[in-house]
């Protein structure tokens, strides 16, 4: 583990998804957790499983590291690993592309991460933020100072899992059990920090984010049908950036927003929302996947395509 953590904080490319704090969170939601090392590179593996005893594996924004001979290798022991678990792909979801030819990669067609997000930059003073926004963006979190809306730490999941639900079904999205949120605040107790929005003593938006090295990540956000006009989520998320600050991140990932020009993208207001505040505009590489069972693969994809 410490060899592990000391090349994660080496790594150019270090992430929330590949240190060892998103292994005690998947852990906690009972998913099996692989770190895996190598001369050069490291790779943080999440199990999936399937029907018949099968499974596929999953390296969210990795393998990490440092030249093709290391990527080589961890691919190498990512494939050992994968065959030891009846794995039938891995995915791959790396911040940087793998360009390799000697390992049989395929493009994916489907990703747990985003494809595209936006990123802003920290280093900039709360003037310079504010400035660099969106006038809309400014104008709503003044509003929402205005109707004396609150932001405040809290614990409370059962309120936030109500405004999720809630929220989840106006926007249609999907949403995960109670307990994964509650897990995810009690496994990352120093990191994920959950804030409620209160106008007139009622809970009315919340957000739940992640605060980890030079990173501050939105991760989840919800609010009541009522009360909209005060623009309670422009307030959380404002504040949510300036603790951002606090803590000494750099950057701050609104963590997925709709790719440019994708016209009625699910994600399209949302991202109307998160581009308010400003930032650039960040392109991932393609998803890859290593097939280790062709057939059974076959059988998932079409599994995947008509359910």
């Amino acid at each position: 583990m410490n060899n592990y953590l000391a090349f994660w904080k080496g790594n150019k490319r270090r992430n929330l998804w590949q240190h060892p704090l998103w292994s005690a969170f998947q852990s906690a939601v009972h998913r099996k957790v692989f770190l895996l090392e190598a001369d050069g590179a490291s790779a943080l593996l999440v199990k999936h499983d399937l029907p018949l005893g099968f499974s596929w594996l999953e390296c969210p924004r990795g393998p990490l590291f440092k030249n093709g001979k290391g990527l080589l290798q961890i691919l190498m022991d990512i494939r050992e690993a994968a065959k030891k678990q009846k794995a039938i792909f891995v995915r791959l979801s790396p911040f940087e592309a793998l360009k390799t030819k000697d390992y049989g990669l395929k493009n994916s067609q489907h990703d747990t991460q985003p494809q595209t997000s936006l990123i802003l930059d920290l280093e900039q003073s709360e003037e310079e933020l504010l400035k660099q926004m969106k006038p809309k963006g400014r104008y709503n979190i003044k509003v929402a100072e205005k109707h004396e809306v609150t932001v405040k730490s809290s614990l409370d999941t059962d309120t936030f899992y109500h405004l999720l639900s809630s929220t989840g079904f106006r926007d249609k999205f999907g949403i995960h059990p109670k307990s994964y949120y509650r897990k995810m605040l009690q496994s990352m107790p120093e990191n994920a920090h959950l804030l409620l929005a209160k106008c007139n003593g009622e809970v009315i938006a919340g957000g739940l984010f992640v605060y980890l090295d030079e990173w501050g990540i939105y991760y989840y956000g919800a609010s009541a049908e009522t009360y909209r006009n005060t623009m309670a989520p422009y307030l959380i998320q404002w504040e949510a950036i300036k603790e951002a600050k606090k803590r000494g991140c750099k950057h701050y990932d609104f963590l997925g927003i709709a790719p440019e020009g994708a016209e009625g993208h699910a994600w399209s207001g949302v991202t109307e929302f998160k581009k308010k505040f400003g930032g650039r505009v960040v392109d991932y590489p393609q998803a890859k996947e290593m097939v280790l069972r062709p057939f059974w693969y076959f059988i998932y994809q079409c599994y995947k395509k008509f359910r």
